[in-house]
């Protein structure tokens, strides 16, 4: 994740520094530029810096960063580095720096701990609706969750309001008989509301502690479908909400997350299919546009490939 993007925060750093290139350029009585580069240092002018900052916001944009995200690492980068002299040792340092302190601007959100937030609930149980397209993994992620509850020593209970795609009752069937976990489930057609109003009201009555929903994928342009799934979220009246997204879809997962967190208010996402994103901006990107925090990464298809996301983690990926 982010291999590119690193490769070309090294590259702005070299062109930057200038080296024989710079001392080629520096006109005769310029004597700022000339005595700070017999010194060793860098001064960077702001027609130099323009030019190279725009080779690197493309670079942004191709690692899937939004176009406003792009915006803002650009504008506060270009203030941290215009005027500003630096010895060539230094430089870097100070590049990455300025990169740090503009990623956690953006992903430094309220964070929200899965089990704290259900441990300090008192009234049983703890219901989270997922939410999402078709195709981003939405049900293997709810049984990642549940595995993850399961470990923790939370009791659950399957909710598969997922009536009308084809084989998703029986997908959620299959991962709750390997967990050993209660799934609720109506005739495929069924009220998607009514699985997930029966689902609470068997975890209210038998003491479980979480109720995790499943909800048919729908697309965020589909009008009727979201309607449907308010429906369910009234009926349901979920503790959390999250957003299921693909990673690799990149920036159309940032629109599907805006489009869905002004129907239902999403609390949190997860992104799955993130060991296979080589760009990775779309966890920058979701966190920037719809404020909320993203929960967890998903990185392969076992039930314990799911790792819990932090700002430092994403951090580390693109500063290296």
């Amino acid at each position: 994740m982010f291999a590119s993007l690193r490769a070309k925060i090294g590259e702005l750093t070299k062109k930057l520094s200038g080296g024989e290139e710079e001392k080629q350029q520096a006109r005769p009585g310029v004597a700022e530029k000339t005595l700070a580069l017999l010194r060793g240092e860098v001064v960077l002018d702001e027609s130099k810096l323009e030019k190279l900052l725009g080779e690197f916001e493309i670079a942004l944009l191709e690692s899937d960063i939004a176009f406003d995200v792009a915006e803002k690492i650009i504008s506060d980068l270009k203030q941290s580095l215009l005027g500003k002299k630096f010895k060539r040792s230094e430089l870097e340092h100070a590049i990455r720096a300025s990169l740090e302190r503009s990623l956690r601007e953006i992903l430094e959100l309220p964070s929200v701990s899965l089990e704290e937030v259900i441990r300090a609930k008192k009234e049983k149980p703890f219901v989270i609706l997922f939410v999402g397209i078709n195709g981003t993994g939405k049900t293997t992620t709810i049984a990642k969750v549940a595995k993850r509850l399961l470990d923790r020593g939370f009791t659950c209970v399957f909710a598969a309001s997922d009536t009308y795609r084809a084989g998703a009752i029986e997908q959620l069937e299959r991962h709750a008989e390997r967990l050993g976990v209660k799934l609720i489930k109506h005739s495929r057609g069924a009220d998607p509301a009514a699985v997930a109003y029966d689902a609470v009201e068997h975890a209210r009555a038998r003491g479980k502690d979480v109720v995790l929903i499943d909800t048919a994928g729908r697309m965020e342009t589909n009008v009727n479908l979201l309607e449907e799934m308010k429906k369910i979220a009234r009926v349901a009246k979920p503790d959390l909400v999250i957003f299921v997204g693909d990673a690799l879809t990149g920036n159309a997962a940032v629109e599907q997350a805006e489009r869905f967190n002004s129907a239902v208010s999403i609390d949190g996402v997860i992104l799955t299919k993130a060991d296979a994103d080589a760009k990775g901006g779309a966890a920058i990107s979701i966190a920037h546009a719809i404020r909320k925090p993203v929960l967890f990464l998903g990185t392969g298809q076992g039930y314990d490939d799911l790792v819990e996301f932090s700002a430092d983690l994403l951090i580390r990926e693109v500063l290296g």
